[in-house]
């Protein structure tokens, strides 16, 4: 399914690039001593685009398996 397939890269691509934002690789990887708690601008933009896609991504393929 297009739906599934399409979604699936773009919530890879939302979650690498969110873990990423405002830190180094190795940062977003092993984990950070840092701890932020909250989101403002288009780190909460994204975050949300996030929760968005994997939901629509778990519907696929809810939808696609009762097909």
């Amino acid at each position: 399914n297009w739906l599934t397939f399409g979604s699936a890269i773009l919530l890879t691509i939302l979650i690498i690039f969110t873990q990423t934002r405002g830190a180094s690789v190795g940062a977003g990887i092993g984990g950070a001593a840092e701890v932020n708690l909250t989101r403002r601008g288009t780190e909460k933009t994204f975050f949300q685009m996030t929760i968005i896609c994997a939901i629509v991504f778990s519907l696929s393929l809810i939808l696609g398996a009762l097909a």
